[in-house]
């Protein structure tokens, strides 16, 4: 009697559901990589009308951790395009240009995302980043401490005090460092933005006029999701904004 599997080829049919099982993965990355970003809009704010070749996943609530409620993605709601740009050309495509004050309205390279307005939390559910005033255990072992330098701003004018530093105490870092500045009021200036030297701290970035722009903190204590970008955003965009000279292409 002939066997069931007598002249079945069991290699070529370990291979057939390996690929199966391979396309049937691409397809669950790529759908679950739709979460966030779509559906597509269309520069006008409006849906576009080809969403790739993949269709959307449906809708999945995830429970936040620490009792920070629920979201659910994709949440199908549109971005909007309530932003200070007008496109320089109608042709679809074309590049948005600033009408305004592009630092203090948000756009280009100073863009920010909407993240919640609440602290990062680390694993415990305490705020990652603090003051280090707040932060017992914390010291400055190597190096020179930026406390009580001044703040040197991109064209050399003089704009306050450093004097504090907000660590990641999750990560042992400083992200931070905090300025009491002459004209009243304090802000934080991202740690990748500033060069501790002797003489002071230099943030080339932006000029002594712009500090009074730098976006605030509500709490002195604590800094959220949402004000970290839009001072890092501030900051960064400084680097092509703060002067017409840094616009365009630098030829060497």
């Amino acid at each position: 009697m002939e066997p069931f599997f007598g002249n079945f080829d069991l290699a070529q049919l370990a291979l057939y559901l390996f690929w199966i099982f391979f396309a049937g993965l691409i397809y669950y990355l790529q759908t679950e990589n739709m979460r966030e970003g779509y559906p597509l809009e269309n520069d006008d704010g409006t849906q576009a009308g080809n969403q790739g070749p993949f269709p959307l996943p449906k809708p999945k609530t995830f429970k936040l951790s620490h009792g920070r409620g629920e979201v659910t993605v994709p949440d199908m709601a549109s971005e909007g395009r309530d932003v200070a740009l007008v496109q320089s050309s109608p042709t679809a495509g074309s590049p948005f240009e600033p009408e305004g004050d592009p630092m203090i309205d948000g756009v280009g390279p100073a863009s920010w995302a909407p993240r919640r307005d609440v602290p990062e939390l680390d694993g415990h559910g305490h705020p990652k980043l603090v003051p280090m005033r707040m932060s017992e255990g914390f010291r400055v072992a190597t190096g020179l401490d930026p406390r009580g330098l001044p703040v040197i701003a991109g064209d050399g004018a003089s704009v306050g005090t450093i004097s504090d530093m907000w660590v990641d105490e999750a990560e042992q870092m400083v992200r931070y460092l905090e300025a009491d500045l002459d004209s009243g009021g304090s802000c934080l200036v991202p740690m990748p933005m500033a060069r501790i030297k002797r003489d002071g701290i230099r943030v080339r970035s932006i000029f002594g006029h712009h500090f009074a722009n730098v976006p605030r903190i509500k709490s002195p204590n604590q800094v959220t999701m949402l004000e970290e970008e839009k001072i890092c955003a501030y900051y960064g965009g400084g680097t092509l904004y703060a002067s017409p000279q840094r616009f365009g292409p630098k030829l060497g």
